[in-house]
């Protein structure tokens, strides 16, 4: 079942008119882990303000599945420091009706980090302050869990920990994830389809695939060994529609 698809779109400032994003054609298909790559300004958060709704295209189109949830975890929220907050207290607020306590308790089991429930946000690590901001997008039940480099600051483990994490949430919640990152061979172990991203689709596949694609190697510089002693073996695929490298997404 396909939950988004992007026909043909193209993004341009609307200041400067530069052209950030052109010809982006790819689909986002239920218990779907897509991960988008590419180098500073690529235009990868700009895509994911797209796929948002936060931005519309410039030219093609964008579908949603009607009733569609989508959770949103951002990089990080400002906050001023000096709140008195809880993590319990930030996720009630975060939702825009009343969360039962019971839910919450669901959603922090889930992610491991039900002991973090009362405690105050100025005392959090990075890598519990990213697994806050999972909850709060979980929280809604999303059908698509959009997230953005969501593993930034955190150290090497913590970023296989979390990837793994996501595999999990995804069988769990029976949610599609696109996310953006910026190293492939530390997500390629929870992914079923790579975008590799410079303004447009460089190549696309499975993350197998696309690490032995020229463009990426374009891109991304030498071969580098994945690393495996972290558990990153590479994931194994089981969905039925066809990858192609040289081909985009298909729908």
């Amino acid at each position: 079942m396909v939950l988004l698809s992007l026909d043909k779109v193209a993004f341009k400032d609307s200041q400067s008119f530069k052209t950030i994003l052109e010809d982006i054609s790819f689909s986002v298909r239920k218990n779907e882990i897509v991960t988008i790559i590419g180098p500073n300004g690529a235009g990868k958060t700009s895509l994911l303000k797209l796929i948002l709704g936060l931005s519309l295209p410039t030219t093609g189109k964008i579908w949603r599945k009607p009733d569609m949830l989508i959770g949103y975890m951002p990089q990080k929220i400002e906050m001023n420091p000096f709140l008195p907050l809880t993590v319990n207290r930030l996720l009630q607020l975060s939702q825009k009706k009343h969360i039962a306590e019971s839910e919450i308790d669901k959603i922090l089991a889930m992610i491991q980090i039900s002991s973090l429930k009362n405690q105050s946000l100025q005392t959090l690590s990075g890598g519990e302050w990213q697994k806050v901001l999972l909850a709060r997008a979980l929280l809604r039940r999303p059908n698509l869990l959009v997230l953005d480099e969501p593993a930034q600051g955190v150290d090497v483990i913590g970023q296989a920990e979390f990837y793994q994490l996501l595999v999990t949430l995804r069988n769990q919640m029976n949610c599609a994830i696109v996310l953006v990152s910026h190293d492939l061979h530390l997500v390629m172990a929870a992914t079923d389809h790579v975008i590799c991203l410079n303004r447009h689709i460089c190549c696309s596949g499975h993350p197998d695939t696309v690490m032995k694609d020229p463009q990426y190697h374009v891109l991304f510089g030498e071969k580098k060994k994945a690393p495996t002693d972290l558990g990153l073996a590479s994931y194994t695929h089981h969905h039925n529609h066809r990858h192609d490298c040289s081909d985009q997404h298909d729908k």
